[in-house]
């Protein structure tokens, strides 16, 4: 009851404040009406720059009075008018629902609106496990994007269950011997030939954070193209896009990958110390005079932009971990892998880590992902990042850097499965080259059709395919606390 009051209070002192700004502004709209009834006619001559200049003095003032008049339409009433006392009422009735209903998203628009900034210590938000992991997603139905053009269809929650690729199974952990809760979630063959196959799309939406995946088996082989990712797709790319594990066609090197508008660029902003790894370097691009490839340019995908010159098409800024058993099918073999990424714009800076095997995760790590579920929260343990190690990558965003930090805001994570595609698909034939062979599709040219080629081979629905599924322990998502800066502490004091 406390705190209900104690927000009950804050909203009705806010409500005050805006009743008191109206008041200020019917009593300042009353006195320009006063002027503009005594304000004489104009009977002088003007010269042609006099002229055009009180013209643009009439035109500046019907527009300030156009915009008064819209902003309320009762705004120059007298202050004893019944609409302005039915307005003042239904603020002050709306401000107390809310500290009634919803104090708490009152304060967090308080905490939004001030100098509260998350920089305090990490605090779970989301705990994604066992059979409530699907409640925290909506599933996508229909066609894979124009941009991915996957060889696939995603499928609704319902149809999903019912062929048998959406689940949550419980298998005793090999890490600790206890019974555990994973969701596996796969694809299907379909006899027109795209396979029906999975989308998740988060319904939180995030400005920064701390996200976990804890994975015994991803997807996996020619022609696979998994995804866990984060996006705010109806922005894209103004709002940002970090993908946090994605793959083809059997690689094992693990990457993280921003895309974004223009004025995203880390060149010169990472030191080659902040990572492990490295960033990945592009080359074979077409030479813009001859439309030949040029292989003897190479240079790195340093530049976030999804139309950045020198690179390929939507390719972002790519970080390459510095092992090659950290993706894919090695991951599987030893029992699966964590994947951590901090996006912490006060920091400036978004890193990833990867920990396969998981037994060489960081002691901190572990007990993070091992409390989680608690229902006691002062027996969680809260993530402590700076414990971990040098990350593999490392992204500078924010002040003084190359990226500032709104090219990354309200985005939601992703869990995808596709097929082929633009990625895939046109990578079969380099990447794939003894299936390539075997499943030969040419155009009117009789040259090979990669994409096509993949397709074929998916249609085939080969053996292969059965390591093409998400097996997961848990996604983690933390937050840091509000709090109020130490420069603003001192300026106050």
């Amino acid at each position: 009851m406390g705190s209900i009051v104690r927000y009950l209070g804050i909203a009705v002192q806010s409500c005050a404040l805006f009743l008191s700004r109206l008041d200020r502004q019917v009593h300042s709209r009353r006195r320009i009406r006063a002027k503009l009834r005594i304000m004489p006619p104009r009977n002088q001559s003007y010269s042609s720059i006099e002229e055009s200049s009180s013209l643009l003095d009439e035109s500046h003032h019907h527009h300030a009075q156009k915009k008064m008049e819209l902003k309320s339409a009762s705004s120059v009433s007298d202050y004893g008018d019944a609409s302005l006392w039915k307005r003042r009422t239904f603020f002050v009735a709306i401000a107390a629902a809310l500290a009634l209903v919803g104090g708490k998203n009152l304060q967090y628009a308080l905490d939004k609106s001030s100098s509260l900034k998350p920089i305090g210590p990490y605090r779970l938000v989301e705990a994604q496990e066992g059979h409530n992991f699907f409640s925290f997603y909506d599933f996508y139905d229909g066609p894979d994007s124009i941009g991915s053009a996957g060889y696939n269809m995603y499928v609704s929650e319902e149809k999903a269950v019912e062929l048998d690729i959406a689940k949550v199974i419980t298998e005793t952990d090999p890490l600790s011997g206890d019974p555990v809760d994973f969701v596996h979630m796969s694809s299907a063959p379909t006899k027109k030939g795209p396979r029906d196959s999975i989308r998740l799309e988060g319904r939180r939406r995030f400005d920064h954070g701390l996200f976990i995946l804890d994975v015994r088996h991803q997807p996996d082989g020619c022609g696979v193209w998994p995804a866990f990712w984060l996006t705010d797709e109806a922005a894209w790319p103004r709002n940002g896009e970090v993908d946090i594990l994605e793959g083809v066609n059997g690689q094992t090197a693990a990457k993280t990958a921003l895309h974004t508008s223009n004025k995203c660029d880390m060149y010169s902003h990472v030191s080659p110390w902040s990572m492990t790894g490295d960033w990945e370097w592009v080359t074979g691009i077409p030479n813009q005079f001859s439309g030949k490839p040029d292989f003897k340019t190479a240079k790195p995908a340093d530049n976030c932009w999804v139309m950045a010159q020198h690179q390929w098409a939507n390719e972002g800024c790519t970080a390459v971990h510095d092992r090659n058993d950290t993706l894919g099918a090695p991951v599987n073999d030893n029992g699966g892998g964590v994947y951590a990424l901090e996006w912490d714009p006060e920091n400036k800076a978004i890193k990833s880590w990867v920990f396969s095997p998981i037994q060489e995760m960081p002691e901190n790590l572990i007990d993070t992902i091992d409390t989680a579920g608690l229902k006691d929260e002062s027996k969680r343990v809260m993530p402590d990042p700076q414990s971990w190690g040098t990350p593999y990558a490392f992204f500078a965003i924010g002040e003084e850097t190359g990226c500032s930090a709104d090219h990354f805001k309200n985005m939601r994570i992703v869990f995808n499965l596709a097929f082929c595609g633009t990625v895939s698909g046109n990578r079969f034939t380099r990447e794939c080259p003894a299936l390539a062979k075997k499943f030969n599709v040419t155009n009117m040219e009789g040259i090979n059709d990669p994409v096509e080629t993949c397709n074929a081979y998916v249609e085939s629905d080969p053996e292969a395919l059965d390591e093409a599924y998400w097996k997961i322990r848990g996604v983690f998502v933390y937050e840091r606390e509000l709090r109020k800066p130490k420069k603003d502490l001192t300026e106050k004091n």
